[in-house]
């Protein structure tokens, strides 16, 4: 599984954050980013900024896209 944000969609509202801290992070800019281990992914952001999800973290990263309000996760299951 992949992810990532287009952040042209989030409204900042940070729910991806809190279910899913280790995938997904605010920035200064009000924006989720999605992030590999401590590097995120936010130069470039949207899906150049694609990333494997960790084994054991679909489950969260699937609720982070359900739950989010401006509907900007965007999973690619392989």
């Amino acid at each position: 599984m992949k992810v990532w944000i287009d952040q042209d969609l989030c409204t900042g509202d940070g729910l991806c954050e809190e279910i899913c801290p280790s995938v997904f992070t605010l920035l200064d800019d009000g924006l989720a980013y999605v992030k590999n281990g401590d590097k995120v992914m936010s130069d470039p952001g949207g899906a150049a900024g694609m990333v494997d999800v960790a084994p054991g973290l679909e489950d969260a990263v699937t609720e982070a896209a359900e739950e989010c309000p401006g509907e900007c996760i965007f999973i690619e299951r392989d």
